[in-house]
């Protein structure tokens, strides 16, 4: 399994708990080390995003703040604040699946790793299993969207 293969598995996990389908990996040496998944809701905390919690357990696994050397594979592209966590912690490489028009910050709104501010800019490579990751995405908000599901008793009757 590749290890974007292996954050889509965690998305679709956070999915099927009703938290927006979105995961993330972090690997150091070829070995994933760390996962995390959207808990936001679970959780009832606005930072618990897929890639904060792939960072906090990797961080804690290795006894580190810096995660120097690892790469980070996530199926959408990071908004503001994990931009700025994955420099924080000095993430070699970011992998990313789907593209955010909207919420992203990497090649979207502030494309926070060009800025002259930012102290530390991983490799960054978008795209990757881009269909797989948007397709989740689109069938969670379609079902959210859906008038049985926001109204159980909408659904068709059988006879």
């Amino acid at each position: 399994m590749s290890f974007m293969a292996a954050a889509l598995a965690v998305a679709e996990d956070a999915g099927a708990a009703g938290e927006v389908p979105v995961g993330a990996v972090v690997v150091q040496a070829g070995q994933i080390i760390a996962t995390g998944a959207n808990r936001m809701l679970r959780d009832h905390d606005p930072t618990a995003h897929a890639e904060i919690v792939a960072l906090r357990t990797a961080a804690r696994a290795l006894g580190t703040m810096r995660l120097s050397g690892c790469d980070l594979y996530v199926t959408l592209e990071p908004c503001a604040m994990c931009a700025g966590a994955i420099a924080h912690a000095r993430i070699a490489r970011l992998y990313f699946a789907a593209f955010d028009p909207k919420g992203g910050a990497v090649e979207h709104g502030p494309c926070l790793f060009q800025q002259p501010t930012i102290h530390h800019t991983p490799e960054v490579y978008g795209g990757i299993s881009e269909t797989a990751a948007a397709e989740l995405l689109r069938n969670f908000f379609r079902q959210k969207r859906s008038p049985a599901v926001k109204n159980p008793d909408a659904l068709p009757r059988t006879a």
